[in-house]
C-alpha cells in the first residue's frame, strides 16, 4: 500500500515537472530571470529615493521620414514604496534650449553621434523637463508597432470623441511629386475614428496614435498624448491576460515580439522585480498624467528656426516640476 502511494506521488511529480519545466527553463535560460533574485533582490535595480523611473519613445521606424524622431514620449515614475505608478505624457514639441531644437530630437541627435547615445541624452534632456531622475529608457519601433498589437489579437480603446484627419501621410509617398498637384495631395490619405468603444487591429492602431491633422481639439499633441495613453493601456492590459495564460508558444512568439521592436536599457530580470514588487504589495494604483496647455505658450516662428514649438510659461520647467508633484501628491493645480 505504502509503496503504491509512493508510486503515485512520484507519477504525480514528474507529471507536474513535465509541465512546468518547459515555463521554468523560458523563464530563466530564454528571458535570462532568476525566480530567487526576483523575489529576494532589489540590488540589480537603479532607483532614486526608492522610485525608478523609465522614459518610454515611440519612433517611426525605417522606411518613416524622420524615422529615429520622438513621435511618443511618456514618462513613468514606479515608487517602489507606496506601489503607485505614475506615466507623464510629453509634448513632442516642447523647445530645449540645449538642443536649439524640439524635444523630440534628442534620441535622434544622440543616436547620430554614437549607438546607445539616443537613450542617454533622451533620459537627460526629458529628465530635465519633469523634474524627475530617469534610470531607464526603452524605445519602441512604430514600424513594427502593429505586428505585436496583431498578435494579442488586436486592442479595444474607448475613443473620446469622433474625428476625421485628412492628412495622414501614406508610408513611401513622402516623396511622391503627384503629377505635378502643388498641394501633394497623393501623399496623403484620410483616417476617421467614431466616438465608443472600437477594436483595432495593429494597422489602425498605429494610425489612431499618430494622427496629427484632425479637425478640432483632437488635431493637437494634447490629444495626441491622451491616445497613446489609452494604446499603451490597452497593451498593457493584453500582455497581462497572455502572461497569465499557460500557452508556452504564444509566451515566445510574444517575447520574440517585443524584443525585434523595442531597443532597452533594462534588462528581463530588473523589469521582473518591478513586476514582483507590483504584484506582491498591497493597493498598487496607477494615475496617468496630461501636462496642461496652460503651461505652455507657443512663440513666434521665426524665434524658433520657423517650427511650431511650446515653451514653459515660466521660462523654464519649475512650473512643469511643480505640477506633477502636486498630481503626485493627489492635490489639484492651484
Amino acid at each position: 500500500m505504502k509503496n503504491k502511494f509512493f508510486f503515485s506521488l512520484l507519477f504525480l511529480f514528474v507529471i507536474i515537472f513535465l509541465i512546468i519545466s518547459p515555463y521554468y527553463f523560458f523563464l530563466t535560460k530564454t528571458l535570462k530571470i532568476s525566480p530567487i533574485k526576483t523575489l529576494l533582490s532589489l540590488n540589480s535595480l537603479k532607483t532614486y529615493n526608492n522610485q525608478v523611473t523609465i522614459l518610454i519613445l515611440g519612433i517611426a521606424g525605417e522606411n518613416h521620414e524622420g524615422a529615429t524622431l520622438s513621435d511618443s514620449i511618456i514618462v513613468a515614475n514606479y515608487n517602489l514604496r507606496t506601489n503607485k505608478l505614475l506615466t507623464i505624457s510629453i509634448p513632442r514639441d516642447i523647445w530645449s534650449r540645449t538642443l536649439q531644437d524640439k524635444i523630440n530630437t534628442a534620441y535622434a541627435y544622440g543616436e547620430a553621434k554614437q549607438k546607445g547615445g539616443g537613450l542617454k541624452l533622451a533620459k537627460a534632456e526629458i529628465g530635465a523637463v519633469v523634474g524627475i531622475p530617469i534610470q531607464y529608457a526603452t524605445v519602441i519601433d512604430f514600424a513594427k508597432f502593429k505586428e505585436l498589437i496583431d498578435l494579442l489579437g488586436g486592442i479595444d480603446i474607448d475613443v473620446d470623441q469622433t474625428f476625421k484627419d485628412n492628412q495622414f501621410p501614406i508610408t513611401g509617398r513622402e516623396n511622391d511629386e503627384c503629377n505635378g498637384d502643388t498641394e501633394f495631395k497623393c501623399r496623403y490619405e484620410t483616417v476617421s475614428f467614431k466616438k465608443g468603444s472600437n477594436h483595432m487591429d495593429g494597422k489602425t492602431a498605429l494610425k489612431f496614435i499618430r494622427s496629427r491633422h484632425a479637425d478640432g481639439a483632437e488635431g493637437n499633441d494634447f490629444a495626441r498624448n491622451r491616445r497613446q495613453q489609452k494604446i499603451l493601456a490597452a497593451i498593457k492590459k493584453k500582455l497581462i491576460e497572455s502572461a497569465v495564460k499557460p500557452n508556452l508558444k504564444n509566451w515566445k512568439k510574444i517575447s520574440n515580439s517585443l524584443d525585434d521592436l523595442i531597443t532597452r536599457d533594462i534588462s528581463n530580470q530588473q523589469a521582473a522585480i518591478i513586476l514582483k514588487n507590483i504584484v506582491f504589495s498591497k493597493d498598487f494604483s496607477q494615475k496617468d498624467i496630461l501636462l496642461a496647455p496652460d503651461l505652455f505658450f507657443v512663440p513666434q516662428l521665426s524665434s524658433q528656426n520657423d517650427q511650431y514649438t511650446l515653451i514653459p510659461k515660466e521660462k523654464n520647467f519649475s512650473e512643469i516640476h511643480r505640477y506633477i508633484r502636486l498630481k503626485q501628491e493627489g492635490e489639484k493645480k492651484k
